[in-house]
Protein backbone atom coordinates (compact mmCIF):
# COMPACT_ATOMS: atom_id res chain seq x y z
CA UNK A 1 0.00 0.00 0.00
CA UNK A 2 1.13 3.54 -0.70
CA UNK A 3 1.61 6.33 1.78
CA UNK A 4 -1.50 7.89 3.22
CA UNK A 5 -2.38 11.17 1.52
CA UNK A 6 -3.43 13.91 3.91
CA UNK A 7 -5.26 17.09 3.03
CA UNK A 8 -4.04 20.02 5.15
CA UNK A 9 -6.27 22.80 6.38
CA UNK A 10 -6.50 25.28 3.47
CA UNK A 11 -6.01 28.13 5.94
CA UNK A 12 -2.51 26.82 6.57
CA UNK A 13 -1.45 26.60 2.91
CA UNK A 14 0.43 29.89 3.17
CA UNK A 15 0.85 30.17 6.93
CA UNK A 16 4.36 31.31 7.87
CA UNK A 17 3.69 31.92 11.54
CA UNK A 18 6.82 31.56 13.66
CA UNK A 19 9.15 31.35 10.65
CA UNK A 20 12.38 33.36 10.47
CA UNK A 21 12.92 34.77 6.99
CA UNK A 22 15.89 36.64 5.53
CA UNK A 23 15.30 38.73 2.40
CA UNK A 24 18.27 40.41 0.74
CA UNK A 25 17.90 43.52 -1.39
CA UNK A 26 14.76 44.20 0.64
CA UNK A 27 15.03 47.99 0.87
CA UNK A 28 12.99 48.59 -2.29
CA UNK A 29 11.39 47.04 -5.36
CA UNK A 30 10.78 43.31 -5.53
CA UNK A 31 12.66 42.63 -2.29
CA UNK A 32 10.56 45.13 -0.35
CA UNK A 33 7.34 43.58 -1.67
CA UNK A 34 8.56 40.09 -0.77
CA UNK A 35 9.53 41.16 2.76
CA UNK A 36 6.15 42.80 3.38
CA UNK A 37 4.25 39.81 1.99
CA UNK A 38 6.13 37.24 4.08
CA UNK A 39 5.55 39.37 7.18
CA UNK A 40 1.84 39.67 6.36
CA UNK A 41 1.62 35.87 6.40
CA UNK A 42 3.26 35.55 9.79
CA UNK A 43 7.02 35.38 9.28
CA UNK A 44 9.50 37.45 11.25
CA UNK A 45 11.42 39.07 8.41
CA UNK A 46 15.05 40.11 8.51
CA UNK A 47 15.11 43.01 6.07
CA UNK A 48 18.58 43.23 4.56
CA UNK A 49 20.43 45.45 2.13
CA UNK A 50 23.73 47.31 1.99
CA UNK A 51 22.45 50.41 3.79
CA UNK A 52 20.29 50.61 6.90
CA UNK A 53 18.06 53.69 6.40
CA UNK A 54 15.84 52.30 3.65
CA UNK A 55 15.68 48.94 5.43
CA UNK A 56 14.53 50.76 8.55
CA UNK A 57 11.73 52.38 6.54
CA UNK A 58 10.56 48.95 5.34
CA UNK A 59 10.70 47.54 8.88
CA UNK A 60 8.69 50.48 10.20
CA UNK A 61 6.01 49.92 7.57
CA UNK A 62 5.89 46.20 8.36
CA UNK A 63 5.58 46.71 12.11
CA UNK A 64 3.02 49.49 11.65
CA UNK A 65 0.90 46.95 9.77
CA UNK A 66 1.19 44.50 12.68
CA UNK A 67 4.05 42.39 11.33
CA UNK A 68 7.42 41.45 12.78
CA UNK A 69 10.67 42.59 11.22
CA UNK A 70 14.21 43.72 11.92
CA UNK A 71 17.15 45.23 10.03
CA UNK A 72 20.45 43.46 9.25
CA UNK A 73 22.72 45.17 6.76
CA UNK A 74 24.72 42.97 4.40
CA UNK A 75 26.50 43.49 1.10
CA UNK A 76 26.37 40.00 -0.37
CA UNK A 77 29.33 40.77 -2.61
CA UNK A 78 31.47 40.76 0.56
CA UNK A 79 32.09 37.31 2.06
CA UNK A 80 32.94 38.74 5.49
CA UNK A 81 29.54 40.43 5.62
CA UNK A 82 27.82 37.18 4.65
CA UNK A 83 29.52 35.40 7.53
CA UNK A 84 28.62 38.27 9.88
CA UNK A 85 24.91 38.25 9.08
CA UNK A 86 24.65 34.50 9.58
CA UNK A 87 26.56 34.74 12.85
CA UNK A 88 24.06 37.37 13.99
CA UNK A 89 21.07 35.24 12.94
CA UNK A 90 22.46 32.21 14.78
CA UNK A 91 23.07 34.30 17.89
CA UNK A 92 19.71 36.08 17.85
CA UNK A 93 17.36 33.39 16.54
CA UNK A 94 19.26 30.10 16.46
CA UNK A 95 17.75 29.18 13.12
CA UNK A 96 16.65 30.33 9.68
CA UNK A 97 13.58 28.95 7.91
CA UNK A 98 13.39 31.05 4.74
CA UNK A 99 16.07 32.72 2.62
CA UNK A 100 15.25 34.89 -0.38
CA UNK A 101 18.33 35.85 -2.39
CA UNK A 102 17.09 38.97 -4.16
CA UNK A 103 19.95 41.48 -4.01
CA UNK A 104 21.58 41.85 -7.42
CA UNK A 105 24.04 43.95 -9.39
CA UNK A 106 23.80 45.17 -12.98
CA UNK A 107 26.35 48.00 -13.29
CA UNK A 108 26.82 47.77 -17.05
CA UNK A 109 24.40 48.22 -19.96
CA UNK A 110 26.02 48.02 -23.37
CA UNK A 111 27.77 45.78 -25.89
CA UNK A 112 29.03 42.59 -24.27
CA UNK A 113 32.45 42.93 -25.90
CA UNK A 114 32.97 46.26 -24.16
CA UNK A 115 32.32 44.95 -20.64
CA UNK A 116 35.20 46.11 -18.46
CA UNK A 117 36.76 44.07 -15.67
CA UNK A 118 35.22 46.19 -12.91
CA UNK A 119 31.66 45.72 -14.15
CA UNK A 120 32.30 42.03 -14.83
CA UNK A 121 33.71 41.44 -11.35
CA UNK A 122 30.99 43.35 -9.50
CA UNK A 123 28.22 41.50 -11.33
CA UNK A 124 29.79 38.09 -10.74
CA UNK A 125 30.67 38.82 -7.10
CA UNK A 126 27.09 39.70 -6.20
CA UNK A 127 24.96 37.62 -8.55
CA UNK A 128 26.96 34.37 -8.48
CA UNK A 129 29.41 34.33 -5.59
CA UNK A 130 27.02 36.14 -3.26
CA UNK A 131 24.04 33.90 -4.04
CA UNK A 132 26.23 30.81 -3.77
CA UNK A 133 27.63 31.53 -0.30
CA UNK A 134 24.35 32.92 1.02
CA UNK A 135 22.67 29.68 -0.10
CA UNK A 136 25.44 27.53 1.37
CA UNK A 137 25.26 29.27 4.75
CA UNK A 138 21.47 29.27 4.71
CA UNK A 139 21.15 25.62 3.75
CA UNK A 140 23.55 24.49 6.49
CA UNK A 141 21.69 26.44 9.14
CA UNK A 142 18.31 25.20 7.91
CA UNK A 143 19.50 21.58 7.86
CA UNK A 144 20.40 21.80 11.56
CA UNK A 145 16.82 22.76 12.38
CA UNK A 146 14.79 20.37 10.27
CA UNK A 147 14.83 22.12 6.91
CA UNK A 148 13.67 25.27 5.18
CA UNK A 149 13.17 27.01 1.87
CA UNK A 150 15.48 29.08 -0.32
CA UNK A 151 14.34 31.18 -3.27
CA UNK A 152 16.84 32.68 -5.69
CA UNK A 153 15.58 35.61 -7.72
CA UNK A 154 16.98 34.95 -11.18
CA UNK A 155 15.54 36.47 -14.37
CA UNK A 156 14.09 35.58 -17.75
CA UNK A 157 17.44 36.95 -18.99
CA UNK A 158 18.91 33.72 -17.68
CA UNK A 159 16.88 31.88 -20.34
CA UNK A 160 17.05 34.41 -23.20
CA UNK A 161 19.89 36.94 -22.77
CA UNK A 162 18.67 40.52 -22.65
CA UNK A 163 19.87 42.95 -25.29
CA UNK A 164 22.98 44.82 -24.09
CA UNK A 165 22.77 42.96 -20.76
CA UNK A 166 25.35 40.28 -21.47
CA UNK A 167 27.18 39.75 -18.20
CA UNK A 168 24.00 40.24 -16.15
CA UNK A 169 22.23 37.61 -18.27
CA UNK A 170 25.17 35.22 -17.89
CA UNK A 171 25.06 35.50 -14.11
CA UNK A 172 21.32 34.92 -14.02
CA UNK A 173 21.74 31.77 -16.13
CA UNK A 174 24.25 30.66 -13.49
CA UNK A 175 21.68 31.33 -10.75
CA UNK A 176 19.24 28.97 -12.49
CA UNK A 177 21.85 26.21 -12.64
CA UNK A 178 22.91 26.95 -9.06
CA UNK A 179 19.31 26.61 -7.89
CA UNK A 180 19.02 23.17 -9.44
CA UNK A 181 22.37 22.00 -8.03
CA UNK A 182 21.49 23.11 -4.49
CA UNK A 183 17.99 21.63 -4.82
CA UNK A 184 19.34 18.21 -5.74
CA UNK A 185 21.94 18.06 -2.96
CA UNK A 186 19.92 19.71 -0.20
CA UNK A 187 16.66 17.81 -0.61
CA UNK A 188 17.72 14.99 1.77
CA UNK A 189 18.16 17.63 4.48
CA UNK A 190 14.62 18.90 3.81
CA UNK A 191 15.89 22.16 2.34
CA UNK A 192 13.94 23.16 -0.75
CA UNK A 193 15.61 25.46 -3.29
CA UNK A 194 13.68 27.16 -6.08
CA UNK A 195 14.05 30.15 -8.36
CA UNK A 196 11.82 33.02 -9.39
CA UNK A 197 12.33 34.29 -12.95
CA UNK A 198 10.77 37.75 -13.19
CA UNK A 199 10.10 39.45 -16.47
CA UNK A 200 10.41 43.21 -16.87
CA UNK A 201 9.36 44.75 -13.56
CA UNK A 202 8.84 48.42 -12.78
CA UNK A 203 11.53 49.01 -10.17
CA UNK A 204 14.32 51.52 -9.68
CA UNK A 205 16.77 48.71 -10.48
CA UNK A 206 15.20 48.26 -13.93
CA UNK A 207 14.42 51.91 -14.61
CA UNK A 208 16.88 52.10 -17.53
CA UNK A 209 14.77 49.53 -19.35
CA UNK A 210 11.25 50.04 -18.05
CA UNK A 211 10.89 53.82 -17.78
CA UNK A 212 12.44 54.80 -21.09
CA UNK A 213 11.70 54.45 -24.79
CA UNK A 214 13.63 51.16 -24.71
CA UNK A 215 10.65 49.43 -23.13
CA UNK A 216 8.22 50.73 -25.74
CA UNK A 217 10.20 48.77 -28.33
CA UNK A 218 10.39 45.72 -26.07
CA UNK A 219 6.88 45.37 -24.68
CA UNK A 220 5.33 44.12 -27.93
CA UNK A 221 7.12 40.84 -27.11
CA UNK A 222 5.00 40.55 -23.93
CA UNK A 223 1.51 39.11 -24.52
CA UNK A 224 0.18 41.02 -21.50
CA UNK A 225 1.59 44.20 -23.00
CA UNK A 226 3.03 45.78 -19.87
CA UNK A 227 5.69 45.63 -17.20
CA UNK A 228 5.02 43.87 -13.91
CA UNK A 229 4.70 45.60 -10.58
CA UNK A 230 6.87 44.36 -7.68
CA UNK A 231 3.87 43.05 -5.76
CA UNK A 232 3.15 40.68 -8.64
CA UNK A 233 6.39 38.83 -7.84
CA UNK A 234 5.77 38.53 -4.11
CA UNK A 235 2.90 36.04 -4.40
CA UNK A 236 5.07 33.65 -6.38
CA UNK A 237 7.74 33.74 -3.67
CA UNK A 238 5.09 33.26 -0.97
CA UNK A 239 4.02 30.06 -2.70
CA UNK A 240 7.59 28.77 -3.03
CA UNK A 241 8.42 29.24 0.67
CA UNK A 242 5.04 28.12 2.01
CA UNK A 243 3.65 24.72 3.05
CA UNK A 244 1.78 24.69 -0.28
CA UNK A 245 5.10 24.06 -2.05
CA UNK A 246 6.21 21.24 0.26
CA UNK A 247 6.97 18.96 -2.74
CA UNK A 248 8.44 21.67 -4.95
CA UNK A 249 12.20 21.95 -5.30
CA UNK A 250 14.50 22.76 -8.20
CA UNK A 251 11.67 24.64 -9.92
CA UNK A 252 12.11 27.83 -11.93
CA UNK A 253 8.86 29.76 -11.65
CA UNK A 254 8.54 32.20 -14.55
CA UNK A 255 6.49 35.35 -13.91
CA UNK A 256 6.88 37.36 -17.10
CA UNK A 257 3.50 38.20 -18.59
CA UNK A 258 4.02 35.50 -21.20
CA UNK A 259 7.30 36.78 -22.66
CA UNK A 260 8.99 33.38 -22.86
CA UNK A 261 6.06 31.74 -24.64
CA UNK A 262 6.16 34.10 -27.61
Amino acid sequence: MGDTVTHPDPKKFFDLSGKIALVTGASRGIGESIAKTLAAYGARVIVSSRKAPECERVVKEITSAGGKAEVRTCHIGDLDQIHSIFDAIKSEHGRLDILVNNAAASPYYGPIVDTDLGAFQKTVDVNIRGYFFMSAQGAKLMAKNGGGAIVNVASINGVIPGDLQGIYSITKAAVISMTQAFAKECAPQHVRVNALLPGGTDTKFAATLIRTDVFEKFKWHIPMGRAAQPDEMAGAVLYLVSPSASYTTGACLVVDGGYLVV
